[in-house]
């Protein structure tokens, strides 16, 4: 009997416990899982004017190097670096005697075959006369003296020829400067040996610059070829001189070098001050302004891939790839091409995790 009494009080102290144990237990609220919503902003158009800051080279707007024509020596210098020269003036003088002689040579031959020719002229002109007189010359006489005049005739030119040939080479003993400029460069002495060949050719006489006028050259990568034209004004300084100085686009060569893949732009520069000299190095501040409006996005919305460049479009909520390309950046924004059309809904902060047709909840 107390064993019965025992086992029926352990049972309800069991099931008394199961029942608080069961109670003790809070029910856990059910979170639901909300998925974040995607900015979007509306695809826009605008004019973009941007600047290019590139390094240019100044040179003289004429520069020639001066070399010797024929093997000879230096005989007279009148100039040396720094002298300002005028178009045709003397600047040195070269002695060859050997072209002396060629020319006196040239000279004798000149008179000769001139008194020769003039000798045989009037003898068939006498002829010629006196056969007017029917039957005191004969035909073949007179075209014999026709002949000899014809022939010393050619002789005499080829001596004129000749002469000239060698009052030419005489006249590259003095060399002239071939415009207004200022000798950079003096590469020769009195005496020093010169010619086209050899070791007299290693450098040039002189270097003639034009000063008051010069050039500034830069190249423009291919990207921005097309945002500059003839007359454009644009800013350059140089590290001497704290000023800033102003010119204007005067040639474009309007092909792309195949080396660098950029256009060669020169501007003129007066330069009547002599404040810049040629060789300096410029930094160029070209303006890069758009005639038309293009779309500007910012360049979180850009995504660049293995696969490419692209941005994403919302399309009836769905994500939608559209492949572009990039023009220019300034500061966060960025100029795309693509097949875009106004007010096309884009995802601003656009991520490569996005695939096409993925949900975009907005």
């Amino acid at each position: 009997m107390n064993n019965k009494i025992i086992k029926y009080s352990a049972l309800f102290f069991a099931a008394l416990f199961f029942l608080n144990s069961c109670n003790s237990k809070k029910e856990e609220p059910v979170v639901a899982e909300i998925e974040p919503k995607t900015e979007t902003f509306l695809l826009e158009k605008e004019k973009l004017s941007t600047e290019l800051r590139l390094p240019a080279e100044l040179t003289g707007f004429q520069q020639v190097d001066l070399y010797a024509k024929v093997s000879s020596f230096v005989k007279l210098l009148k100039v040396d670096i720094g002298t300002k020269v005028k178009k045709g003036q003397l600047l040195i003088v070269l002695e060859a005697p050997e072209i002396s002689s060629q020319l006196a040579a040239a000279e004798s031959r000149l008179k000769s075959m001139e008194a020769i020719y003039a000798t045989s002229k009037s003898t068939y002109n006498r002829l010629y006369e006196t056969s007017k007189v029917e039957g005191t010359i004969s035909k073949n006489d007179l075209e014999m003296a026709s002949g000899k005049k014809n022939s010393d005739y050619a002789q005499y030119q080829a001596a004129i020829a000749a002469h000239k040939e060698v009052s030419i080479i005489r006249g590259y003993l003095e060399i002239r400067a071939p415009f207004d400029g200022v000798v950079a460069a003096r590469n020769v002495n009195l005496g020093t040996f010169v010619g086209p060949a050899g070791k007299g050719s290693d450098l040039p006489l002189l270097t003639i610059q034009q000063q008051d006028k010069l050039r500034l050259a830069v190249s423009i990568p291919e990207l921005y070829t097309g945002y500059l034209h003839e007359g454009d004004e644009m800013s350059f300084n140089v590290k001497s001189l704290p000023e800033t100085f102003k010119a204007k686009i005067t040639r474009m060569s309007g092909a792309l070098d195949l080396k660098l893949r950029s256009e060669r732009v020169e501007m003129d520069v007066v330069n009547t001050k002599k404040d810049l000299l040629p060789g300096m190095v410029a930094e160029v501040l070209l303006p890069l302004n758009a005639k038309d409006s293009t779309f500007v996005v910012p360049k979180s919305a850009v995504v660049n891939s293995a696969e490419g460049l692209f941005v994403i479009r919302v399309v009836n909520h769905k994500a939608n790839r559209v492949d572009i390309k990039k023009g220019r950046e300034i500061d966060d924004k960025i100029e795309i091409f693509g097949d875009l059309t106004l007010k096309d809904k884009l995802v601003k902060i656009a991520s490569e995790e996005t695939k096409e047709g993925d949900i975009i909840n907005e």
